[in-house]
């Protein structure tokens, strides 16, 4: 019999830990079948929630923001291309960090069109696989399309600045109930797992809260 499994997966489009862990979890899922019935929802979190309309070169913002070295930062990137490939997601080269609010307004509409998941797929694979800046709001108006959206109506959504509140309203939601880092993965509202994990990691998780619903 199938078990009904809500997760809420709290992550940002600039965090490659994020595209891990989204990747991981897909696989966990489609080993476990139809053990499960899972609803994902995406919610928000800015990691540079002030990082300005031109970003800023990846290595001078590590250096900033955490005092990694250059050599520092290619080797985490190296182990974080290596564990993508493990999970089935092919990272790229990316010089570049940029601002993350659009893409999330855009997000947010997508779950109210149904083609949310399919959309952070899209901006994962432009962000970290393609480089590319998702700023701009023809490259959102390209992941839209991609994920089966109309693309005219992505670049109103975009121009009109809509969901701004709600994208703020959740992300102070998901930071009072301590969400401080991403990915958080939630289920059911009261199982958290944090981190890029593996896929096996997902697996074991879901296996013990389906057992302990019963």
């Amino acid at each position: 019999m199938s078990r009904a499994l809500q997760i809420d997966f709290v992550s940002d489009i600039a965090c490659p830990w994020c595209a891990v862990g989204l990747s991981s979890l897909q696989r966990a899922l489609e080993r476990l079948g139809d053990t499960v019935d899972a609803s994902i929802t995406l919610h928000p979190f800015e990691l540079n929630p002030d990082m300005g309309p031109q970003g800023e070169p990846i290595v001078d913002y590590i250096r900033r923001k955490y005092g990694r070295t250059p050599e520092q930062i290619r080797e985490t990137q190296s182990m974080i291309r290596e564990r993508g490939a493990q999970e089935g997601f092919a990272f790229g080269e990316r010089s570049w960090v940029y601002n993350t609010f659009d893409a999330h307004r855009l997000l947010h509409w997508a779950r109210i069109e149904g083609r949310q998941l399919p959309l952070k797929l899209a901006l994962l694979r432009a962000y970290h696989g393609e480089g590319k800046d998702t700023s701009d709001p023809d490259v959102l108006v390209e992941a839209a399309r991609s994920a089966g959206l109309d693309g005219e109506r992505a670049r109103e959504v975009l121009a009109n600045g809509t969901y701004s509140d709600e994208v703020r309203a959740e992300e102070r939601e998901f930071q009072q109930l301590g969400i401080q880092s991403v990915p958080a993965i939630i289920f059911d509202r009261k199982y958290l797992v944090s981190g890029g994990q593996p896929s096996e990691a997902f697996e074991e998780a879901i296996r013990k809260i389906i057992d302990e619903k019963g």
